[in-house]
Formats: structure tokens, sequence, C-alpha cells
């Protein structure tokens, strides 16, 4: 017999009805070993699975310092390429505007070299205009001359008599002497 009289009474009670039952021995139930084998496998395991979760939880650790050494790199990098981005933009700002200076300052000069060459044009027109005039005028004049002077010799032969002749020759002869 059990050394325990209630629970080999229980035993017998619940082991009685049928196929389904709670078995309460100890020895019989193996409670015993599975603590046994329980209390071993966290004892032996604990070494073993502890040594990996390290392991992992310091490669785990390493990583993240790493990812933190590589924000800070890209934090940094981030700020300098922001300040280098706002200087950029300023160099920009201001080449757009001394370009635009510059655009209105050829501008200006190319209206103003335009209006020189016009004005330069119009007086070059005028002397041509002028030059056209008095070469017009001096073929007038002489053309006007020549015909004085035909009509004068023409003329001339009857209205002259001798002393007449001899005295504008003398004449012309005098003129030409004090040129």
């Amino acid at each position: 017999m059990t050394p325990f009289p209630l629970l080999s009474t229980l035993t017998t009670l619940f082991a009685s009805h049928g196929t389904f039952g709670l078995n309460l021995d100890i020895f019989e139930t193996n409670i015993i070993n599975l603590a046994i084998v329980i209390a071993g496998l966290v004892w032996f395991l604990r070494g073993f699975l502890g040594g990996i979760l390290e392991r992992r939880r310091e490669r785990i650790l390493g990583e993240l310092k790493e990812a933190e050494e590589r924000l800070s790199v890209a934090t940094a990098s981030l700020t300098v390429a922001q300040t280098s981005l706002g200087e950029a933009r300023a160099r920009a700002e201001k080449i757009r505007a001394d370009g635009k200076v510059r655009a209105e300052a050829i501008r200006l000069e190319s209206e103003k070299r335009t209006v020189e060459e016009m004005a330069r044009l119009k007086q070059d027109s005028q002397s041509d205009l002028d030059s056209e005039v008095s070469r017009v005028s001096k073929l007038l004049q002489r053309e006007a001359a020549e015909m004085a002077i035909a009509k004068a010799l023409a003329s001339l032969p009857g209205r002259l008599d001798a002393s007449t002749q001899a005295q504008l020759i003398d004449q012309s002869i005098q003129s030409m002497g004090n040129a």
C-alpha cells in the first residue's frame, strides 16, 4: 500500500471511472522525473541559450551604435550640404542679379551706339547731300559761265573794235599780274 492512504483512495476513485482520470500518485506520474528534466534543461540551456542571446544582444547593440554613428555623420553631412546649398543659392541669386545689371548695361550701351550710329549716318547723309548740292551748284555755275562765255564770245566780235580789244587785253594782263 501507499504511504498516503487518502491519495491512494482518491487515485483509485478517479481511475475506476473510465479512461480519463487524475492520477495524483507522484511516483506513478513521473512529476519528479519531469521536474528533474525541466530543471536540468533550464540549468544546461541557460548557459547555451544565454550565450546565444548575449551574443545576439551584443551584436544588436553594436549595430545600433554603428547606426547612431552613421546617423550623426549623415546629420553633419546634411548640415554641411544645407549650408552649401544656401551659399550656392545666394551665389546663383547674385549671379542672376549681376546678369540682369550687365544685360541692362549692354542694352543701354547698344541703344547708345545705335543712336550714335544713326546720328553719324544722318550726318554722313547730310554731308553727302551737301556735297552733292555743292557739286550740282558748281556744275550749274560752270554751265552758266560757259553759256555766258559762249554768248559773250558770240556777241563780242561785233561789239569790240581794235582799241577796246587792246584795252581789255591790257586789263586782263594787269589782273593776272596782280594775282
